[in-house]
């Protein structure tokens, strides 16, 4: 066995660097944000509506799939070490979270321990524009 153990970090840009990882993840641009939608803003994935949203999206499901052949491309390998894979979208609570979630009970099902952390997905949500940049208060 070369991966002793894997963590999963589901994470938000909007609130600081991407943690240090094997893989990184940025879902940002490429998948629909429920963010945009007024009843999912304030709910996370840990609320079904969220997860439903996020894993009927096309390509996610597909790109779980492949992260979890990355993962066991890591266990191929010969020296034995933990893997870390980050996920990241836009504030951390919707996309990310979701994915990192599903990809963790997937992982989990090789046998080797999966520890799932979930950076940002209680912190609060940020305004942002259509582009899912952070909206920065007027100073005055």
């Amino acid at each position: 066995m070369a991966v002793t153990e894997i963590t999963v970090t589901s994470f938000g840009y909007l609130h600081g660097a991407p943690p240090e990882a094997h893989l990184t993840l940025d879902l940002r641009r490429h998948f629909r944000d429920p963010h945009v939608d007024p009843t999912l803003r304030d709910l996370t994935a840990n609320d079904l509506p969220v997860r439903g949203a996020v894993l009927t999206t096309p390509g996610i499901r597909e790109l779980i799939v492949a992260t979890a052949l990355l993962a066991d491309a890591y266990e191929a390998g010969p020296a034995e070490a933990p893997l870390t894979i980050a996920v990241g979208c836009a504030g951390g609570r919707h996309r990310a979270a979701t994915v990192a979630m599903a990809l963790a009970r997937r992982l989990s099902k090789t046998g080797i321990p999966v520890d799932l952390v979930h950076r940002d997905l209680d912190k609060p949500v940020h305004e942002r524009t259509a582009d899912g940049d952070a909206v920065t208060p007027a100073r005055g």
